[in-house]
């Protein structure tokens, strides 16, 4: 588990690359620590070692200049053989033989001699570049440990369990690895999590229109479409849930500055619509059966007229009524037994009906 010591303040407003939050890295310091001495150690090394390469080639060629000139030396030497005797004149050939020899063997050793010196420097080198190699991931790790914020937004902390209740995060918490526990919110552009019935998500399509309204400002009200249906159900919590939902995610149209992350919101989605509709309740249309033309009992001064009716959308207790009733008519919401007696409902004229589905508005979290 990581500690966290240290976080922006929740609501705070935080700039793209600004560290918003730092875990417990006095481990990853040390470490890192560790490595830049072990780079600067190697480093010292290997100007050590160049300096003595350098010395040994040039104590080499030394050795070649005072092999040449004994060699030059016997060679003058050479020269004298004829005044000296057959036993001097002999070791006076073979001290100039051996200094030629020398001389050759240590000019055939200048090859080898830099040979031996770049392999020594190049496996310094190659010291050094796995030290650097380990220093940058020491520093990539120590760096992972400080979370800068994606983007220009306002931070919020997320929940999570302590000790028998749940509460905000904050520093001195210990959090899993991978746990969310901050989320840098766009306030210009916010998105709603919601959840519908799954018997209503055959109802909903990408880019409906909607009203969002909050439970925090009662007067205000938003626009939004349906930006992302979810494919597969919530999954279940502690126990076995027999109503399904499913994850859908609204954008809200146009923002203003009263909406913050985390508001509980109620929306309304249109799945249809209709202009210059009358709207008349659902139980007042009878059918004979369910291919038949549907009907209503309209009130008259000489008792129940039956009328056919178009009717449109309906959502559970209302229907939009195309053509066959008037605004203000009184239609019967069970069939009239006898032109004396029954019930009735006043018809309303409407501009324009909404329909939400049966399971109505859920409230949901921007």
């Amino acid at each position: 588990m990581l500690v966290l010591q240290d976080a922006a303040k929740p609501g705070s407003k935080v700039k793209k690359g600004e560290v918003v939050a730092e875990f417990d890295r006095q481990y990853m310091m040390q470490r890192l620590e560790d490595y830049r001495a072990s780079v600067a150690q190697i480093e010292a090394s290997i100007r050590k070692l160049e300096a003595e390469l350098k010395v040994t080639l040039e104590s080499h060629a030394q050795t070649i200049a005072n092999a040449k000139a004994d060699l030059e030396k016997a060679k003058l030497d050479v020269q004298t053989i004829p005044v000296l005797g057959r036993i001097d004149a002999e070791r006076t050939r073979l001290t100039a033989e051996e200094a030629e020899a020398k001389y050759k063997q240590l000019l055939a050793e200048v090859k080898f001699v830099q040979i031996g010196q770049q392999s020594q420097l190049k496996n310094a080198r190659l010291e050094q570049q796995q030290a650097h190699v380990e220093l940058r991931r020491a520093e990539a790790n120590a760096d992972r440990m400080l979370i800068k914020a994606p983007i220009n937004g306002l931070a919020v902390m997320q929940n999570t369990r302590r000790g028998t209740e749940f509460a905000q995060i904050q520093p001195g918490d210990q959090l899993f690895p991978g746990m969310m526990f901050m989320q840098i919110v766009d306030t210009s552009s916010m998105v709603i999590n919601a959840s519908v019935n799954q018997v209503d998500v055959d109802s909903l399509r990408l880019g409906q229109k909607a009203m969002v309204r909050f439970d925090a400002y009662p007067d205000l009200e938003v626009p939004a479409h349906v930006d992302a249906i979810g494919a597969m159900t919530r999954p279940g919590g502690m126990r076995a849930a027999f109503v399904k939902d499913i994850p859908v995610i609204l954008k809200i149209d146009r923002m203003d500055p009263r909406i913050i992350p985390d508001l509980s919101v109620s929306i309304d989605v249109v799945v249809e619509s209709e202009q210059q509709a009358t709207l008349a309740p659902l139980s007042a249309v009878f059918r004979d059966s369910p291919d038949a033309t549907p009907y209503v009992y309209v009130k008259k001064d000489s008792g129940w007229e039956h009328r056919d009716v178009e009717i449109g959308i309906s959502n559970n207790i209302q229907v939009a009524v195309r053509s066959g009733l008037k605004p203000g008519e009184l239609v019967a919401e069970d069939p009239p037994p006898s032109l004396s007696s029954s019930s009735a409902a006043k018809v309303s004229g409407l501009k324009k009906i909404r329909s939400i589905g049966r399971s109505g508005p859920s409230r949901e979290q921007t």
